[in-house]
């Protein structure tokens, strides 16, 4: 970063987690009381966006929209793309700042109004909040999103937390991964999804603990009971989510650590949607409305 950034730093008796709340309220770490990493090990020198941090907040919307547009109450939505194959991706609160209120020494409240922004990507104003929560071996992080417009509001959140593999003193061993989900999206070569959800093939059924291995991974999962577990042996760690999370993008990112992000519709919903796909989950919140819902991380076993 080019200026000093404040670190928000929450100790409970079993974890310790770092937040900054000028990007994006986005986790910069989070640790065992050994001092073992939980999420990917950052660096606070690394980090240029939100994008190098150990988790970050998808809101108003998660993952891609379709060329950056999208109909919707009979009018055609244009957002300003933001990768370099001409998508827009991941909301637009990740890399801004967020006024943050620490409630005590294991909570953080962290709050987004998109009126304080005239260039915030999204043609209705919203209100966000995260707020981090420490207790014995869980952390809980609860995501609200508010229509503050005059008019109804299609809307989506998530997380997009990186979890380290590699366990140093494991030897390497490389975890199992456990996802409860039974239906699977297939994607185009942007990484967008092009119908309704299937059944899983074997290759891409994690119901029982499977190793991820060596493949690559970027899809997204529904029919999911909120549940996705890694597991070492020794230690393990289970990411349980409320059922407005009714999906769950998995990917093997290129630094080696793996994303397991619960959101709430599927990618593209808003085109998918508009197109009478079933299943993807498209939220509209009238004025006024919430959308909210907690995702807890809890430690087991030799951490």
């Amino acid at each position: 970063m080019t200026h000093p950034v404040r670190v928000e730093v929450l100790r409970g008796e079993q974890l310790t987690l770092e937040v900054l709340p000028e990007v994006g309220a986005s986790v910069l770490n989070l640790r065992a009381a050994s001092g073992r990493p939980v999420l990917r090990p950052v660096g606070l020198g690394s980090v240029e966006t939100s994008s190098q941090c150990a988790s970050f907040t998808l809101i108003p919307f998660s993952n891609r929209v379709r060329d950056a547009k999208f109909m919707f109450g009979g009018r055609e939505i244009v957002l300003r793309p933001n990768t370099k194959d001409g998508l827009a991706q991941h909301g637009d609160v990740r890399n801004r700042p967020w006024h943050a209120e620490r409630v005590d020494d294991t909570h953080l409240r962290c709050t987004f109004d998109s009126r304080d922004f005239a260039d915030v990507n999204w043609p209705w104003a919203f209100t966000a909040g995260i707020e981090y929560r420490l207790h014995g071996p869980h952390l809980d992080m609860t995501l609200t999103l508010t229509n503050e417009d005059a008019s109804d509001m299609p809307a989506g959140m998530g997380l997009h937390p990186y979890f380290a593999r590699v366990q140093p003193d494991l030897r390497g061993v490389d975890p199992t991964l456990t996802v409860g989900a039974e239906l699977i999206y297939d994607t185009d070569a942007r990484v967008l999804t092009v119908g309704a959800a299937r059944e899983l093939r074997p290759d891409e059924d994690y119901r029982a603990p499977t190793p991820v291995g060596s493949r690559e991974i970027n899809t997204t999962y529904t029919a999911w009971d909120g549940v996705a577990r890694l597991d070492w042996g020794a230690r393990a760690l289970t990411l349980t989510a409320d059922n407005v999370y009714s999906h769950l993008v998995v990917f093997t990112a290129p630094d080696g650590s793996l994303a397991l992000e619960p959101v709430s519709h599927a990618t593209d919903a808003f085109n998918l949607a508009a197109q009478g796909v079933p299943g993807v989950d498209l939220r509209v919140l009238s004025p006024g409305q919430t959308l909210a819902g907690t995702v807890r991380l809890t430690l087991d076993g030799n951490w």
